[in-house]
């Protein structure tokens, strides 16, 4: 049995295998309410007969109309969606029973367009992550936004989902709060110290667990580091880990922050290892590591050596869903 195979015992949940399809936009998400297609069923389809994959977690589905990225972007915004959502998670487990299907929930945040939102976009101060120049975001809002995180996730809970991820990476709004890029408030959310940048995405676990219960995996996504000049760095992930592993989580998922989910000129696989190795040393929060994994034994030497305790493979089983089997 190599390392990928072996079984996880989380919190709240048993894995099959070590290796993770991580959320990975394909750009036909949906229908224009948000709703699954038959197009993206077959290609989540394909993915979960892998025997290889011990977890499969859907791409982003935004949790407001304000929050959608656009481009039939997958929906939890409203009940009625619940049905599509649960024939897709009964499609999954059918193709491969075992295989635990999560959904990841998000807000855009100022990682959006006006044209997308219906409306001014929106982020932690009026700072600009792509075109438009955000509005900065009330604490009534932050309040009324956290209870639509928890209305996902409950809806997610309905669906039959077997977890929820919280998405606080890649520049949305939750990592917008947390990067001192682009969080320039004077109030409890700003970027005095961790304790602030971080008190949005607590305040939305804190939530979600009220909606789907103690025992109800979820997990967050974590751009933990920036890789730019005044931004956030591995360190901060170390300390925001600290803070998250009180918040009952079964496992954070390390990626990139407003620099996106690549680092250009890193070759190497493992591109975020160094956000791994910080936090290794002050908790053993389970993690999950992505980035630039496209070989089976570069994943079995990684889960040998301790790096992480699963690892994602996105790009490789998005191009081949037989990946590995050879």
């Amino acid at each position: 049995m190599t390392a990928i195979q072996e079984k996880l015992e989380l919190k709240h949940i048993t894995l099959a295998t070590r290796l993770v399809c991580p959320p990975m936009a394909t750009h036909s998400s949906g229908a224009e309410d948000g709703a699954p297609t038959e197009k993206l069923l077959r290609h989540y389809e394909a993915i979960a007969r892998n025997p290889l994959v011990g977890l499969l977690e859907l791409e982003h589905a935004y949790i407001a109309k304000s929050g959608t990225t656009g481009g039939n972007q997958l929906s939890l915004a409203e009940d009625r969606l619940v049905p599509q959502h649960r024939a897709l998670v009964a499609r999954l487990h059918a193709a491969r029973p075992g295989i635990a299907v999560i959904s990841q929930i998000n807000h855009a945040g100022a990682k959006t367009a006006s044209e997308h939102t219906g409306g001014q976009i929106l982020s932690a101060s009026n700072v600009p992550v792509l075109k438009e120049t955000p509005r900065p975001l009330t604490v009534d809002e932050i309040h009324q936004l956290t209870d639509l995180y928890a209305q996902a996730a409950r809806r997610a809970q309905e669906a039959g989902y077997d977890g929820v991820e919280i998405h606080c990476a890649h520049g949305y709004l939750l990592n917008q709060f947390y990067s001192p890029l682009a969080n320039k408030r004077e109030d409890e959310y700003g970027p005095q110290n961790l304790e602030n940048r971080t008190r949005f995405l607590r305040e939305v676990i804190h939530a979600v667990r009220k909606a789907v219960g103690s025992d109800y995996p979820v997990s967050v996504r974590l751009g933990g580091s920036d890789y730019t000049p005044g931004g956030s760095t591995a360190e901060d992930a170390a300390q925001a880990a600290l803070l998250l592993a009180q918040e009952n989580i079964d496992f954070l998922s390390l990626t990139g922050g407003l620099c996106g989910y690549v680092l250009p000129g890193i070759t190497a696989p493992g591109w975020f290892g160094d956000q791994a190795r910080a936090i290794r040393q002050v908790t053993d929060l389970p993690l999950l590591l992505t980035g630039g994994y496209t070989q089976a034994e570069d994943v079995n030497k990684a889960l040998a050596a301790g790096t992480a305790d699963l690892i994602g493979v996105g790009r490789s089983l998005y191009k081949d869903p037989n990946w590995g089997l050879e």
